[in-house]
């Protein structure tokens, strides 16, 4: 029993060190504080130990760093995005009406017209049944023609003259829908274009749903892409557009935004934008792209490269200055800045009374740092 007092005594003990030991000195502010302290002392010391060294240094060796000037540039921001190449002129072409096919006049790679036959099925039952009509059509003119000539001699009656035009009017009406039936046994194209694939074969049925040939029309082309929701005040119609394909490459084209979407998909949160290329003689339907739209410009930006921009834990921004102390030192001089943009590798920031044109700004070893850090390029 005393034993069990005696160890629950011990924890005890412990735990108090420990809280002891976490006093607010050793707080995270009270340490920064701490360690600013102690720089103050050393460069004090160093400066001091430079005044009676007798060897060549003259200066207080620092941290090893590289720094940029900052310059007033040409600012072009952009954004990246993926889509695909679509065209309006791809289709599939099927028979309107069953039946065998009776020839197939073209092959893959042809050009055609708008409105030339392509595949002929045969229509020789609706081809006997026009032969038979026009003789009828015929027969039917010759008897309205005979009325009329009856009646206008008084030999006639209107009766007549009337039923046989009814006749021939009906006839005609006949032939006309058996001329429509006939053509649907004609495949014809609907556009000009080349033929990209021929499915059809000569003595095989074919029907509504069974394509028969792939037409292509690639003169005139779309890039599209679905773009992010929280973009769409950025972008606006004819807008400059890169268009990079892979699978070329990486040839660039330049577009202008053809449409904008007027609709949110609720799944992704993306609208749609179109970019278009008429004459079109490289890119073919379905290929990769990346569209790289420029939507922000600034021919006079105050620019520093984006690696030396850091963030503290208050999510602020701030870079540091390589700058002189009074001992002619080169120090490190943390300065907070306003973000305007970032791409590219350069970062455009709020102009500023302490950041102009040629102010040394830390890049390479930035993140090593603290205010007031001893700093050297070599």
């Amino acid at each position: 029993m005393k034993s069990r007092i005696t160890f629950k005594t011990t924890i005890f003990a412990f735990v108090a060190l420990v809280l002891a030991a976490c006093s607010p000195e050793d707080s995270l502010e009270a340490l920064i504080k701490k360690r600013e302290g102690l720089k103050k002392e050393l460069v004090e010391v160093e400066a001091k130990i430079a005044q009676r060294d007798t060897s060549n240094v003259s200066s207080v060796q620092g941290l090893l760093v590289t720094w940029e000037e900052a310059r007033f540039d040409n600012f072009v921001h952009q954004i990246e995005v993926q889509g695909s190449i679509e065209t309006d002129r791809d289709v599939l072409l099927n028979a309107e009406s069953g039946g065998l096919i009776q020839s197939v006049m073209v092959k893959e790679g042809d050009r055609v017209r708008k409105g030339q036959v392509l595949v002929q099925i045969d229509a020789q039952l609706i081809s006997s049944n026009i032969d038979e009509l026009k003789t009828a059509i015929d027969f039917a003119q010759y008897n309205y023609d005979k009325q009329k000539e009856m009646f206008e001699q008084g030999l006639g009656s209107e009766f007549q003259l009337t039923q046989a035009r009814n006749n021939l009017d009906n006839l005609k009406s006949r032939m006309a829908g058996l001329n429509t039936q006939r053509g649907k046994f004609s495949i014809t194209a609907p556009f000009d274009g080349v033929v990209d694939q021929v499915f059809a074969r000569v003595g095989e049925m074919a029907g509504p749903q069974a394509p028969v040939l792939r037409l292509v029309d690639n003169r005139e082309i779309r890039v599209v892409a679905d773009v992010s929701e929280r973009l769409f005040s950025r972008l606006t119609k004819g807008m400059p557009v890169y268009v990079q394909i892979p699978s070329l490459n990486d040839t660039i084209i330049t577009m202008n935004i053809e449409n904008i979407g007027n609709y949110i998909h609720p799944t992704n949160r993306t609208f749609r934008i179109k970019a278009l290329l008429k004459d079109n003689r490289l890119l073919l339907p379905n290929m990769l792209a990346r569209m790289r739209i420029s939507d922000y410009t600034n021919e006079n930006a105050l620019l520093i490269p984006t690696a030396a921009v850091l963030r503290d834990r208050n999510d602020l921004s701030y870079v540091y200055l390589a700058v002189k102390d009074e001992a002619g030192n080169m120090i490190a001089q943390r300065q907070d800045v306003e973000i305007v943009e970032s791409f590219g590798g350069m970062t455009e920031i709020q102009v500023s009374e302490t950041i102009q044109a040629g102010t040394k700004v830390v890049v390479r070893g930035a993140r090593g740092l603290a205010n007031n850090d001893f700093i050297r390029t070599k």
